[in-house]
Formats: C-alpha cells, sequence, structure tokens
C-alpha cells in the first residue's frame, strides 16, 4: 500500500469515528439540549410531620434551609416548577445546570436543572438561582453560583 493510500485510509476512519461518536452522543443522554422540565416528586407529595424524613441534598455538607425563610420570589420559582411552568426565560429556565464551579455534588451530566429566581429590580435574570436534581434534591444561589444552600421545600 502506498504512503498516499493509507493516509486517505487513515483520514477516512478519522472521519467514520467522528460521525459515529456526534450521532452516539445523542443516544449517551449527555446532550445540552433543554429536556422538558420535569417535576420533582417532593414538589406534590405530602409527607406526614411525624414521619422522620430528610432533605434530600443534605448529605452534601450544604447548609439546609427551610423554603419558608428564603426571599417570597423562591417559593414562587418553586411553584412554577412545580406546574411545569410557563417560565419567565424559557430559553434559559429547566436548562441542564453544567455545575461547572463544583459546588454541587459532582453527578452525570444532565442531572441538575436550574431555574432563573426573579430579582425585583433587576433589568436582567439577576444572580438567583433555584437548581434541582433528579433525585429531588433543590438547591438555592443567591450569588450566581458562587454559594448554596440546600432547600427544605416541606417547611
Amino acid at each position: 500500500m502506498t504512503p498516499a493510500r493509507r493516509l486517505s485510509v487513515a483520514l477516512l476512519g478519522l472521519i467514520a469515528l467522528v460521525v459515529v461518536g456526534y450521532f452516539a452522543k445523542d443516544f449517551g443522554g449527555t446532550s445540552s439540549d433543554p429536556a422538558p422540565a420535569s417535576v420533582p416528586a417532593s414538589a406534590s407529595a405530602s409527607v406526614p410531620a411525624s414521619a422522620p424524613v430528610s432533605v434530600p441534598g443534605a448529605a452534601s455538607g450544604l447548609p439546609v434551609k427551610p423554603l419558608s425563610s428564603l426571599p417570597e420570589q423562591v417559593r414562587a420559582t418553586w411553584e412554577l416548577i412545580g406546574r411545569g411552568g410557563p417560565f419567565p426565560h424559557p430559553r434559559n429556565d429547566g436548562v441542564a445546570f453544567q455545575n461547572r464551579e463544583k459546588r454541587l455534588p459532582a453527578k452525570p451530566a444532565d442531572y441538575y436543572r436550574e431555574y432563573t429566581v426573579p430579582t425585583p429590580g433587576s433589568d436582567d435574570r439577576g444572580a438567583r438561582r433555584l437548581v434541582t436534581g433528579s433525585s429531588d434534591e433543590v438547591y438555592y444561589t443567591a450569588d450566581h453560583y458562587e454559594s448554596f444552600v440546600v432547600v427544605d421545600v416541606r417547611k
């Protein structure tokens, strides 16, 4: 086989690998396309007050705060999540949260979803967000991912 033919075969093989990899990512669940917002089970589940239930996400070591102690816009956003919207920023709300700052527990891509919490007086999205996890965790950040608290949505 001539060197030119070897190079052609190698390039063709490389192109085939890239094409297969491109299509395989769509089947692997790592796409960053926004998926329909799923309603966390805790949004509608009622738990008896006497039942010893731990707060999802509390094992992360982050502080746990009751929903009632956070700004009223956090509760309104949580209720929107429970209803499936409509969200004030549909291109940004319900999309995969990448956890680039690594402040939340490491999970697979597409595990977390983020939602804008409106900031009164702000002319843009502001810095406040609710981030939900696939195992019913709810996290709140008031400072655009610099710090988080676990939200106890039952309180």
